[in-house]
């Protein structure tokens, strides 16, 4: 029986294929929305003094609840250590020890606001609610399927921008703002991504026509990247789909929905 009530509290705290996973997860993401408010309401000064006594309650309930929920979390894992040292682990870690810091050293809790912010991090978990899983998953594959591709593009726009430099130093005047390849170069990257901070401009009519061209180009080069990637998504839309079932043993995750053992470290999943 005891038994049981750690797994079902394990698939709980750990998973969201079930409505408490989400709810809990849901429960989760507000408490950390909250917290990066309460963050950023107590850096206003004039807010910060009218409701001082409002910000340190709220601040101690995050924290306790956040402290109950790290040490759950603890409880649960089979190896606490592969918790503990893991991205999320540290991120529950660094996102509770400020505010217990804060009490022992005078003046801290103001100086120690950055690593409290950490805390928005927290809300990477609610990616793991099942009906962004697959997709997630698709679209990470994709990525690093057309990373070549998508390296030997980037490869040929830096290419282009250093000619686009290069010819517009020779065009143009030091007058008109270039005044080296370096300078040429930087204005052939803000007009190319159609950013146009206005501080550089041709003033020659072969300056403008070449200015013109590399805006037009510039549409033209920033739907490139999306192609490429919206080509390996459509690879991956019939796979299997791929569940939030968490290993108890090596924390990892991605594996099939019809899985009971897990493909990492062959531990029983799914009993």
């Amino acid at each position: 029986m005891k038994k049981s009530f750690k797994l079902r509290l394990y698939e709980i705290v750990f998973e969201a294929d079930t409505p408490a996973g989400k709810t809990f997860d849901i429960i989760l993401l507000i408490a950390v929305l909250f917290s990066a408010f309460v963050v950023m309401a107590e850096s206003i000064e004039s807010v910060s003094e009218k409701y001082r006594q409002f910000f340190k309650i709220s601040e101690w309930s995050i924290t306790v609840v956040f402290t109950l929920e790290y040490i759950l979390r603890i409880w649960l894992v089979n190896k606490k250590s592969s918790y503990i040292f893991s991205f999320y682990g540290l991120i529950d870690f660094f996102s509770v020890i400020p505010t217990y810091l804060g009490f022992f050293i005078i003046g801290g809790s103001s100086g120690l606001t950055i690593i409290r912010s950490l805390r928005l991090l927290r809300i990477f978990r609610i990616f793991k609610l099942s009906r962004y899983v697959s997709e997630s998953q698709a679209l990470v594959k994709a990525l690093l399927s057309s990373r070549h591709k998508i390296g030997i593009f980037f490869f040929f726009v830096i290419m282009t921008v250093i000619i686009l430099g290069t010819i517009m130093y020779i065009v143009e005047s030091k007058e008109s703002g270039f005044t080296s390849i370096p300078q040429s170069i930087y204005w052939a990257v803000v007009t190319l991504t159609t950013v146009g901070y206005g501080d550089i401009a041709p003033a020659t009519a072969l300056g403008k026509f070449i200015a013109s061209v590399v805006m037009i180009l510039g549409y033209a080069i920033i739907a490139v990247p999306t192609g490429i990637v919206t080509s390996e998504i459509s690879k991956y839309q019939k796979e299997k789909r791929i569940t939030t079932q968490v290993c108890p043993n090596c924390l990892k995750e991605g594996h099939d929905i019809d899985a009971e053992f897990c493909k990492f470290c062959g531990t029983r999943i799914n009993p």
